[in-house]
């Protein structure tokens, strides 16, 4: 749970700002997209393994 303290003389679009950057950081905005939809837990395997084999394919290309 986000929470956002007004500061003393603090502008609205000032605290907006510092709103939108603490929802950012702590994931709430990526969370809400995940859980908009269903999704089966064969497909969220299977995403996770395509990320791990990417992930490992430009990890092994040495630069020369």
């Amino acid at each position: 749970m986000v929470k956002l303290i007004l500061r003393q003389n603090e502008s609205i679009q000032e605290a907006v700002r510092r709103f939108r950057k603490l929802v950012e950081r702590s994931g709430i905005k990526r969370e809400m997209r995940r859980r908009e939809y269903y999704e089966k837990p064969s497909v969220i395997k299977r995403r996770a393994r395509l990320r791990a084999e990417r992930r490992a394919r430009q990890n092994r290309i040495p630069f020369a």
